[in-house]
């Protein structure tokens, strides 16, 4: 899309307040989706409402399943108004596109220049009618679709024509759509699929499943499933409600209806069969993403919910963002000050400072060459860098595959210093040492960090007073079954939970006595706030067993911090 031009991608009649954000805004662990309040404790906009709002945000960032909050609140009656970005957006407008086209329900999407954005970012209330956006001494005509053509094989315009049934119908209307909004040429087929929008967070992403569902539609790739809001075949006995447990597994059954594997995780690259460099995939869910595209330098954009599964559906996906050569070289240069002796806490923490410096911009970290990152050292990176930055993508000179791609002319520098990862540390440990839940496995545990965790606990008890609890895949469960290694955690009193993770677990799987947990995990640091309403520590997962078996987490910042 131009963006000298001003475009109004989803058309609303509306008008209201303006709340500008200063940075970009996760919908999901970031907005209240029964409410509209902002919940995510590190935003300008925190506690303040976005129902029947105008708001302005540079672009989103964070979760993918944003756009399932956005349709909640729509079929709700607490969405914003209407959204206003200055950059290129996808999650929160397929959201709004979704709401419009399957429910009625109006939630106005525009991108404005940066002049105009930042003219109407003065004012206190606006108004959009037709194609024409006004506020106090303003007035800005709305282009309605981009100048570009989109080229369509005889394949895409037969599944438009309803050849292959209305659910496909329906997602390749989308997919065109929204491949115009972008300024896409064409689609590219795509080799396999990930589906986030499985949990059962709200009412919106269950409606939406059986809707498609019960229109036949039947994946056209593989595709897997993310995490879910349950233990799929064990919830009965976790005392959840019944209702609740009903749903939530009626929503992951729709989707595996419609062809998905049961993998139930949102660390899908843990499973054998990976995507290789340059390959072409439809992935959702952030960290997995970042991931694909980072360290396997696979292709993805980080397709936002519903519209992973229209991708999966048709086997097509929009050539654009990071699907583009052009567009994976870095905007920007990190250089890092790598801490000496630093232990795995650095990874996640130094992707939430990046994130935090990139937030729509491909980086380039420097100075970590001598680092020698694992594979869990580069997915707790990823992680946390997708809860601050909105790019699908970061690259680690001498690390990842592509690393030594050419950046962009005039591309941003800046810097890391060990005081920034310092400050980090400071925000992320905010709550008091008397710890009462170990909270592990954001994103899925690994293998080898159940390995390290149950060699941590070295057969000790935890405390007392003190839940430990893993989430991992059933896969990963299955072969730490195999190996002794969840026997031992168990006598340890140590919970594994499979299917579930910790941005969808809920009460009393949660143990509604904690008041202060501990994750080593950056991402779910960030959200846990918002999510859990709890007190949050941050540590490494030393720190983390340590605080298992004593109740209480280290009271000084690390050495390697100071």
């Amino acid at each position: 899309m131009n963006s000298d031009a001003a475009f109004l991608v989803v058309p609303a009649d509306v008008e209201g307040e303006t709340a500008v954000c200063s940075e970009g805004l996760s919908f999901w662990g970031g907005v209240d989706p029964d409410t509209g309040v902002v919940i995510d404790a590190h935003h300008d906009l925190h506690g303040k409402s976005v129902a029947g709002k105008i708001v302005l945000m540079p672009t989103s960032r964070g979760s993918c399943s944003s756009s399932g909050v956005l349709l909640e609140l729509a079929l709700n009656g607490h969405a914003p108004a209407a959204l206003i970005f200055r950059e290129d957006e996808e999650i929160l407008t397929l959201g709004a596109a979704i709401a419009s086209r399957m429910f009625g329900k109006s939630v106005g999407v525009v991108r404005l220049p940066a002049l105009d954005y930042t003219a109407l970012s003065s004012v206190r209330s606006a108004r959009i009618h037709g194609n024409l956006l006004t506020a106090d001494g303003i007035s800005i005509d709305l282009n309605r679709e981009s100048d570009v053509d989109l080229e369509l094989t005889e394949s895409d315009r037969s599944k438009l024509n309803g050849d292959g049934g209305n659910a496909v119908a329906l997602a390749m209307n989308v997919i065109c759509a929204m491949a115009v909004s972008q300024g896409a040429k064409r689609l590219i087929d795509v080799s396999r699929g990930h589906i986030d929008g499985c949990i059962y967070a709200h009412r919106a992403n269950l409606i939406f499943a059986e809707k498609m569902a019960g229109m036949d539609a039947k994946v056209a790739i593989p595709t897997t499933i993310n995490a879910i809001s349950v233990d799929r075949e064990n919830w009965m006995d976790h005392g959840l409600p019944l209702d609740f447990g009903k749903a939530a597994c009626r929503l992951a059954d729709a989707y595996v209806r419609m062809g998905a594997r049961p993998t139930f995780t949102c660390a899908p690259y843990l499973y054998d069969e990976l995507p290789q460099l340059g390959e072409s995939i439809g992935w959702s869910e952030s960290n997995a993403v970042i991931f694909a595209n980072s360290v396997l330098g696979a292709r993805t954009a980080k397709h936002p919910d519903y519209f992973d599964l229209f991708v999966a559906l048709t086997g097509r996906a929009p050539e654009t963002g990071v699907y583009l050569p052009e567009n994976r070289r870095a905007r920007m240069v990190i250089e890092v000050e790598l801490p000496k002796n630093c232990d795995d806490a650095f990874w996640p923490l130094l992707g939430w400072v990046a994130g935090r410096l990139a937030p729509d911009r491909v980086p380039l970290l420097t100075g970590l060459e001598s680092a020698a990152p694992n594979r869990d050292d580069l997915r707790a990176l990823c992680a946390a860098f997708g809860t601050t930055s909105a790019a699908p993508l970061l690259h680690v000179a001498g690390v990842t595959p592509e690393g030594d791609l050419a950046t962009t002319p005039n591309a941003a520098q800046a810097r890391i210093a060990v005081a920034d990862l310092a400050a980090a540390w400071r925000q992320f440990n905010s709550g008091p040492t008397k710890i009462d839940l170990v909270a592990l496995g954001s994103p899925h545990f690994s293998l080898e960090e159940t390995r390290q965790f149950a060699s941590l606990m070295s057969g000790q008890a935890r405390h007392p007073d003190t839940e430990v609890i893993v989430t991992l895949g059933r896969n990963v469960l299955s072969q730490a079954r195999f190996e002794g290694l969840a026997a031992r955690l168990e006598a340890s009193g140590v919970r594994l939970i499979s299917d579930l993770c910790w941005c969808s677990i809920v009460e009393p799987v949660f143990p509604r006595c904690a008041k202060t947990l501990i994750t080593n995990s950056g991402k779910y640091a960030h959200y846990a706030p918002g999510l859990s309403g709890r007190n949050v520590r941050f540590g490494s997962i030393s720190e983390c067993a340590a605080a298992a078996k004593t109740g209480r987490a280290a009271s000084g910042i690390p050495e390697w911090l100071q």
